[in-house]
């Protein structure tokens, strides 16, 4: 499932809820990033979301109803492998915006995972392999949650997040010029899931350089690391 808020109005404020089940998680803290790690049975722990000390950040939901157009092809980029070179600093995400421009990005077998991706000036770039891509210079907010916005409705899966997207786009419409942590956090809190539990709900605050999160929906215990 998961969630990706990005606000810019006197702060640029990304809020995340990764929603994962059956899955081994979590969240590495250093200079370079705070990180949300999966640990995967053959590539072992993989940064796959969170905050650097550039000011970017990736998050990455799962698109329902899957789409085939992108599975793997002989040729193109592997979209998570694009999200961790921006997570790691090895790429910026206006060289991943020129690479979703010119060159055909796919996913996984089976799973069409999207890229919710944004740098500190609150640039946003949401990759939809085998669909397209969409580049917001600054834009108020961005929304994604785990259909295409390509899209839309048009297509109903009960996965595809629907109620939180209307949620969080009310609330984030609603908001107030001074938008800030709190008022992510709320969001976060209202779009939250039990049954494909939030496992991690992150809040980046990119104008100060901060990150707050917090494990299984526990809001009384953020934890906060500022770069």
């Amino acid at each position: 499932m998961c969630t990706s808020i990005i606000s810019n109005r006197k702060k640029t404020i990304v809020g995340w809820n990764l929603d994962i089940l059956n899955m081994e998680h979590r969240v590495t803290v250093s200079d370079i990033g705070v990180f949300i790690e999966i640990n995967d049975a053959t590539e072992g722990w993989l940064p796959l979301f969170g905050a650097n000390s550039r000011g970017d950040f990736v998050g990455m939901p799962t698109c329902w109803p899957f789409d085939e157009r992108s599975n793997p092809a002989c040729d193109g980029r592997n979209v998570i492998m694009l999200d961790i070179d921006l997570l790691l600093q090895k790429k910026t995400l206006q060289e991943i915006n020129d690479i979703a421009e010119h060159e055909s990005i796919y996913s996984v077998p089976g799973v069409t995972f999207m890229s919710s991706l944004s740098d500190r000036n609150g640039n946003v770039l949401q990759i939809i392999p085998g669909q397209g891509k969409l580049y917001f210079e600054k834009p108020e907010y961005q929304l994604l949650t785990n259909f295409s916005p390509f899209k839309m409705d048009t297509e109903l899966h009960p996965w595809m997040g629907l109620d939180r997207y209307q949620t969080a786009r009310r609330m984030l419409e609603e908001a107030s010029d001074d938008f800030d942590v709190s008022d992510c956090f709320e969001i976060l809190k209202a779009v939250s899931q039990e049954v494909c539990p939030t496992v991690v709900s992150m809040v980046f605050d990119a104008t100060e350089m901060t990150v707050y999160w917090c494990e299984n929906r526990q809001w009384n215990q953020i934890q906060k690391y500022q770069f």
